[in-house]
């Protein structure tokens, strides 16, 4: 995945990645709620159209193809990635930078890859955590479940998603989230213990 640009200014950075369907999105939603003075969520920019339900600028920025590529041209990513054939998704500079101006540390909600990237380009500077599901089987009974996708595609993000496991030694912490409440509370444990350490 190509590296852009490294924001502006001296903050840290928290990072979640798994695999499509570990629960990653779950556990950054609870801390959201549970430490929401000391965090701020990193939107992500993506040429994909919203979901239903979905806001421009809360759970994405969602740019035209030719938009993102413009950006990508002009270094205003901190790292992005086409996920699949024709659908990119992206960290932007700016939005790193406002929330460090806000006082708060940047929570990513990314894939494997961008995670990886993420902390390449943070360092030390951030902690980046792997949620891991209890196999891969439970992994695919969620992804079923969630009735959003046909066969095919199913089947391709469950290839991903193993390839995408073996990325986990990759990360500082790795999360199985098999309970959820004690996953809930690991995740506030780690990013708590990480903040302190760095204020101290």
């Amino acid at each position: 995945m190509p590296a852009g640009s490294k924001p502006q200014g001296d903050g840290l950075a928290i990072i979640f990645s798994a695999p499509s369907g570990a629960g990653k999105t779950t556990l950054v939603r609870h801390l959201m709620t549970k430490m929401e003075l000391s965090l701020g969520f990193s939107v992500s920019a993506t040429t994909r159209g919203p979901r239903e339900g979905e806001v421009n600028g809360k759970d994405y920025h969602f740019l035209p193809p030719e938009d993102f590529a413009e950006k990508v041209k002009n270094g205003a990513f901190v790292e992005y990635e086409e996920v699949y054939e024709g659908l990119s998704y992206g960290t932007l500079c700016s939005e790193v930078e406002k929330l460090w101006r806000d006082g708060r540390t940047p929570l990513f909600d990314v894939d494997v890859v961008g995670g990886q990237t993420l902390k390449a380009v943070f360092g030390d500077s951030a902690l980046s955590i792997f949620v891991m599901p209890p196999s891969l089987f439970a992994l695919e009974d969620r992804l079923r479940g969630r009735g959003t996708e046909d066969e095919a595609a199913l089947e391709k993000r469950i290839a991903k998603a193993q390839q995408e496991l073996e990325a986990a030694s990759a990360f500082d912490l790795r999360l199985v989230n098999d309970d959820l409440d004690l996953a809930k509370q690991e995740a506030e444990d780690m990013v708590g213990d990480f903040l302190e350490r760095a204020y101290l």
